[in-house]
């Protein structure tokens, strides 16, 4: 007997449709998942959606179980909670993390799903692979005890950096958006928060998120002398100018990238994608990240959704999708 499951695929820039789509058996050390939620990346996954992926950047920007091509029709998405109904043994049963797009089943190796520790919900699960990347842009920063931090924008990914790196010990970590609105993730996460006009300086470390150029900018004024901007926006096909005139030469300040395909170089020879990802998943034992997720919708409401959250008419942070049997 053939078995069915549903997708979700962006038809073409701004167009998203419901799919059928056909599942083989699972062969050994596969397993069949039946998603229970799904997430949606406000930042990577509405800029795919707009069709703003750079041509240069197609193959960097695939995703693990990826189908279709940039910018269209391509079936995306990396953040899927769901139950292994057949597979090993071990596995049958247990909820699990994979980096799964949108689809109310699918197959995929044992090896590609990541088991969801009994103290954290499903429904908060999504939010491993943005905890992964704050995972790796901390590793990345290396902060020391005493390091004065602020963390630039306030979207899913900075404001999980911020939650994270607040509970290093003895530093101070501030979390610096331009929406006020975001001062409540702020203090659900237990991080101080201010206005950019309104942030302390003197920074040792500034980690950039917030996708803008005025951002950046801001975030290289808040340093204090040989102080490090850690970039951690992705701007698609988007120029900015950076600001490398008057005192960022006789500062010594730094502007460094992270990006969460590699492990970071801190850490590489010790620590596998699957550390990292399981490290993530511990962190998100916290009911603190609840205040990430934002809005949800039902998955037949997807294609109706994702408009309104790529042209900023929805606002919030992590859309959780939800799946019927």
């Amino acid at each position: 007997m053939q078995r069915a499951a549903r997708a979700f695929w962006l038809r073409s820039p701004g167009h998203g449709e419901i799919r059928e789509v056909a599942l083989p058996d699972p062969a050994d050390g596969e397993v069949l998942v039946r998603t229970l939620f799904s997430g949606v990346s406000r930042g990577t996954e509405t800029l795919v959606f707009r069709g703003g992926v750079p041509e240069s950047q197609y193959g960097v920007m695939r995703a693990p179980f990826q189908e279709g091509d940039f910018p269209g029709p391509v079936k995306y998405g990396y953040l899927n909670v769901g139950l292994v109904e057949e597979g090993p043994r071990e596995l049958v049963g247990r909820t699990v993390f994979s980096l799964y797009p949108h689809q109310t089943r699918f197959v995929v190796p044992a090896s590609a799903v990541t088991p969801v520790p009994d103290s954290v919900p499903a429904a908060r699960a999504v939010l491993a692979g943005t905890v992964e990347t704050a995972v790796n842009a901390a590793w990345d920063a290396a902060p020391m005890l005493g390091d004065r931090i602020a963390v630039v924008g306030a979207g899913m990914i900075g404001a999980s950096v911020a939650a994270v790196l607040a509970r290093f010990p003895a530093v101070r970590v501030q979390l610096v958006d331009a929406n006020p609105a975001r001062a409540d993730i702020a203090r659900a996460l237990g991080v101080d928060f201010a206005l950019p006009e309104e942030a302390a300086g003197d920074c040792d470390l500034v980690v950039h998120a917030s996708a803008t150029e005025d951002g950046l900018a801001r975030s290289l004024e808040l340093l204090a002398p040989e102080g490090t901007v850690l970039e951690l926006s992705w701007y698609g096909d988007r120029r900015i100018s950076l600001p490398l005139g008057e005192a960022f030469h006789s500062r010594r300040l730094v502007v460094r990238s992270s990006q969460v395909g590699t492990v970071s170089p801190a850490r590489g020879s010790r620590r596998t994608f699957a550390d990292r990802l399981a490290l993530a998943l511990d962190l998100l034992a916290d009911p603190a990240f609840d205040a990430l997720i934002t809005a949800e919708c039902a998955f037949d409401e997807l294609p109706d959704v994702l408009p309104g959250l790529a042209s900023g008419d929805l606002p919030g942070l992590c859309l959780r999708v939800r799946y019927d049997r």
